[in-house]
């Protein structure tokens, strides 16, 4: 019988996982990736504005790639330039902080959301979004995975790849496997997130404000953060102008709590006083990121922790490693490479 493996996540390390399983393994397992999102990308989204009007990067803003990651990572980032996926940063940032020595900032010319679904793409798997996982659990043979709204399947191993909060929150057997061993439980409790709110502003071709910056950072204000001009800060001065405003991790978690319609009209208020020349978009979208970036990581920084050996359960992300690519292309790794030691021992 071929191996199930599913994969719990629509994010990066979700899909680099898969696609190093798949050149591993080939046509030796069949994957399954679920995702409670509408799409992939998970921080790494980009929001489709209305017809005409481009598309914006609600999360992830450009990589940082420093010499020793480069090398580390060439694998990967030379694959994704050669794609047309990724290019340097070529715009003016104002306030941005300085790199490493020998550091590369690059940017993704059509969306960061591109990157994960090169990587599915690569594994030759597509995603079934709408399905928030809501059980799983053990029997010593396989995993049994249950959605909310009542679909049941069964699996030979499992990668997690949601944050430790949502983890601990489900329900099955494997909530009382994670519970019987103190250290794993406490790690996953212990792990820290900022949290945020991102505005996309959607102007159309032409009609987008003029500005001799893609992004910048703001630091005299206490509730924007950060702003970038999309398209510009992809090196794409010309075609429909978008703009991305995020907030400071102070009002995010002020406001985490409330919905996105309700800070909506707030961020604007405080767009329209920052800029008041800028006209009025054509549409806007806010987005709530609960778990933004990662603050504390696991204990460690393993890469992945086992939550379950038999069936095998893992759990991967930056959250066990640094927070950005290279913290979850490392996490991929060491994780792909326990799921395929122990499908290929199951093959023996």
């Amino acid at each position: 019988m071929t191996p199930r493996v599913l994969v719990v996540g629509g994010g990066l390390t979700s899909a680099v996982t898969s696609s190093l399983l798949r050149e591993e393994l080939g046509s030796r397992c069949q994957l399954t990736v679920w995702d409670k999102a509408r799409g992939a990308g998970g921080r790494m989204s980009t929001s489709r504005g209305p017809e005409g009007c481009g598309t914006v990067d609600l999360g992830a803003q450009y990589i940082t790639v420093t010499p020793q990651f480069q090398q580390l990572h060439n694998k990967f980032y030379s694959e994704l330039q050669l794609a047309g996926l990724l290019a340097p940063l070529t715009t003016t940032v104002q306030g941005l902080r300085p790199a490493p020595a020998g550091s590369q900032h690059l940017v993704t010319p059509r969306g960061t959301s591109a990157l994960v679904k090169h990587f599915f793409s690569r594994a030759e798997v597509t995603p079934e979004f709408n399905q928030r996982v809501t059980e799983v659990s053990t029997d010593g043979a396989q995993c049994v995975v249950t959605t909310e709204t009542g679909r049941t399947e069964s699996f030979d191993a499992i990668l997690l790849t949601m944050p430790p909060p949502q983890i601990l929150e489900l329900g099955g057997t494997l909530k009382k496997d994670i519970e019987s061993n103190p250290a794993l439980s406490s790690g996953l409790r212990s792990v820290r997130f900022s949290s945020r709110y991102a505005l996309g502003l959607f102007f159309g071709a032409g009609g987008g404000p003029k500005v001799d910056w893609g992004a910048k950072y703001v630091s005299d204000h206490p509730v924007v953060r950060y702003v970038a001009v999309d398209n510009v800060k992809r090196g794409q001065a010309s075609g429909p102008s978008s703009v991305v405003v995020h907030t400071s991790v102070q009002f995010g978690e002020e406001h985490v709590e409330k919905t996105p319609a309700e800070v909506q009209p707030i961020l604007e208020r405080h767009v329209t006083e920052l800029f008041p020349d800028w006209p009025a978009p054509t549409s806007v979208k806010c987005q709530k990121w609960r778990y933004s970036q990662v603050t504390e990581p696991f204990p460690g920084r393993p890469g992945h922790v086992v939550l379950s050996e038999q069936p095998l359960v893992v759990a991967a992300g930056d959250v066990f490693n640094r927070s950005n690519m290279d913290g979850c292309l490392e996490s991929a790794t060491g994780a792909a490479r326990l799921l395929v030691e122990k499908l290929r021992q199951k093959e023996a």
